[in-house]
């Protein structure tokens, strides 16, 4: 019977690209990783891993091990959740990443009815932007990750993870106090008036500036983005001080009014999908259960709905 632990490893090397981050992540030292695949690789009678440079990648055959382990993993995340299930007191830890907005909005709510109904369920919450916590969510680094997902750019469903709609959140173009929109008639008139503004907007790679750009290419023009930050307050205030023209969620008011002229943006372009996403063996646990409705009451009482 192979080794789980050294399985564990393998797959952490599959996530995680090289020998070094993995080490990195389990407090190992790199050596110690590279001796536990060598002795898995005896115990298998196959290569599993193979050079390419200075890195190294998974054999076929390593890949079909991977893919039994993850089946092995997600069915021992659905006993742990089964155990806690049969225990009237939730305890553990629950860790959880979530974007700046989501953080700002629902998160302190959610993280205090979470205290109030399970005083004894610690909770670690981390700032990460969705491209970079759904992979550490397949890696195990996380039990819960809050996901954004814009209008014509829909994220890849893959298998072994689970979603759950959460809200929609409006989107708007905000205008900075110096923008003249003239007598423009419509949201994409509007927006092609501002062709010659500076332009605030997340970093490149991220599916907020893809959205962005499209918008404004759509309107026939190319933005000239001057100020680019995942820090959407800032945002805010490039624009309230007239340095930017940019585009703005509903939940970075966190219900408070908006201090901004707001317009509309074409139809079918102007809502975000906010969503919560687990691993299919972590679905069930009673702490990302009581994690899911906790979040789910935060959008109620922003709402005005509770």
């Amino acid at each position: 019977m192979f080794d789980l632990h050294r399985l564990r490893l393998l797959r952490e090397l599959k996530h995680r690209g090289t020998l070094a981050a993995v080490a990195a992540a389990l407090s190992y030292a790199p050596s110690s990783v590279s001796q536990q695949l060598s002795q898995l690789e005896a115990e298998v009678g196959v290569p599993l891993l193979e050079p390419v440079g200075r890195r190294v990648r998974l054999t076929a055959q390593a890949e079909i091990l991977v893919a039994h382990t993850e089946a092995v993993l997600e069915r021992l995340e659905r006993a742990e959740a089964d155990i806690a299930a049969s225990s009237t007191d939730l305890t553990g830890t629950l860790r959880i990443a979530s974007f700046q907005t989501a953080a700002l909005a629902l998160v302190p709510t959610a993280l205090g009815l979470l205290r109030d109904q399970h005083p004894r369920l610690r909770v670690h919450v981390t700032h990460m932007e969705p491209e970079r916590a759904l992979p550490a969510l397949r890696a195990r680094d996380f039990d819960l990750v809050l996901a954004e997902e814009y209008p014509g750019d829909p994220n890849p469903r893959l298998p072994e993870l689970e979603q759950e709609d959460l809200l929609d959140d409006p989107l708007h173009l905000a205008l900075p106090g110096s923008a003249d929109t003239g007598d423009a008639d419509g949201p994409t008139a509007v927006l092609r008036s501002l062709a010659d503004h500076p332009w605030v907007m997340e970093p490149e790679g991220t599916a907020a500036r893809h959205w962005a750009v499209s918008l404004c290419r759509d309107a026939g023009f190319e933005p000239d983005v001057r100020f680019e930050t995942t820090d959407l307050v800032l945002h805010q205030r490039l624009v309230e001080q007239n340095h930017a023209a940019g585009f703005l969620p509903g939940l970075v008011w966190s219900g408070r009014p908006p201090t901004l002229t707001l317009r509309q943006l074409p139809r079918g372009r102007g809502t975000r999908r906010i969503f919560t996403v687990v691993r299919q063996g972590r679905s069930r646990h009673p702490a990302v259960l009581a994690c899911r409705e906790a979040l789910h009451r935060a959008v109620a009482l922003r709402s005005g709905q509770a």
